[in-house]
């Protein structure tokens, strides 16, 4: 695997403070990127996948699975894929995370990520990388794109961290993660996207913030009691609130360390519709978005230019 040696010392990512949104979006133009498409190549869609796995305590291991379901949805003629919160790495114990955490852009994982996006020329996201936070006890978990040159294009910090405590399940993310405090847009060849991990569903005050979005991404390791109640419904109601794509790839299924997690990766409408879902077991969840659907949806219910009311 050519990406274990690899490195990149010089990330190339660049934001800039987008008053009217009031977010952080990329300043990188993606026409720029050398392998891109224009944004009107897409005008009459493009594929996205959504890659659902049931990650465990290897990264080799986990980055080889990770490399056969994004070549799968390649093959399907996808453009756009997105792995799934820890896609990485799933330890045996929470903790486990801060032994392969990386310096912000050069590892192993991130190395993966670009080599994998250039070399099938593909936008690629890595669900979520734990990367090295101030405190030493602690990682970001981020969620970083990478265009289809190689070049990192946006990077997003979890924001929400999960906390349960429901019988014999108990989580506390806090205590091994610390909190991002940027809501991050970037724009594309596919239009707008909006940055989100797993837990921030439950927070839709976090979408508003991102303002007119073409795709979110939900990248997640839902529980299968808290996913079996609200995964799809938190999904979809996302997806409706603003009349965007919600692309939501999940860790599913049985892992080492004991853990069940939900799966059920879908990929929804602006209406709200579930296009294409893998309920349990690994693999990749395609289906193609349409600009123009979309841009019909908006001019028949101009919800998003109706709103009174705004968030601070």
């Amino acid at each position: 695997m050519a990406w274990k040696n690899a490195r990149k010392d010089d990330t190339g990512i660049a934001y800039k403070k987008d008053n009217d949104r009031n977010c952080l979006t990329m300043v990188n133009d993606p026409a720029n990127y050398s392998h891109s498409q224009s944004a009107s190549a897409y005008d009459d869609g493009f594929f996205a996948a959504a890659i659902q796995m049931a990650s465990g305590p290897s990264v080799d291991a986990n980055l080889e699975e990770a490399a056969r379901h994004i070549e799968d949805a390649v093959s399907q003629q996808a453009r756009l894929v997105v792995l799934p919160e820890y896609f990485c790495v799933m330890g045996m114990k929470d903790t486990d995370k801060l032994l392969v955490m990386e310096e912000f852009g050069n590892g192993p994982i991130q190395n993966f990520l670009s080599e994998t996006a250039k070399r099938l020329g593909i936008w690629l996201v890595g669900g979520s990388v734990p990367l090295v936070s101030p405190d030493p006890d602690k990682i970001y978990n981020s969620c970083l794109v990478y265009a289809d040159d190689g070049n990192l294009a946006a990077r997003y910090d979890k924001i929400h961290l999960f906390g349960l405590s429901m019988g014999q399940e108990n989580y506390a993310e806090d205590k091994t993660i610390m909190a991002g405090d940027k809501v991050v847009t970037l724009d594309s060849p596919f239009g707008r996207i909006g940055l989100s991990i797993c837990y921030d569903l439950r927070f839709p005050e976090l979408y508003r913030k991102m303002a007119d979005v073409d795709i979110v991404l939900a990248p997640a390791a839902f529980t299968a009691v808290t996913g079996k109640a609200h995964w799809e419904i938190l999904l979809r109601a996302r997806a409706i609130e603003n009349l965007a794509y919600v692309i939501a790839p999940a860790q599913g299924g049985y892992h080492v360390n004991g853990r069940e997690t939900n799966g059920d990766s879908m990929i929804v409408d602006p209406w709200g519709v579930v296009m294409k879902r893998l309920p349990r077991g690994s693999g990749a969840v395609v289906a193609k978005l349409d600009p123009e659907y979309r841009a019909r949806i908006r001019k028949s219910l101009p919800a998003l230019k109706h709103r009174k009311l705004s968030y601070m």
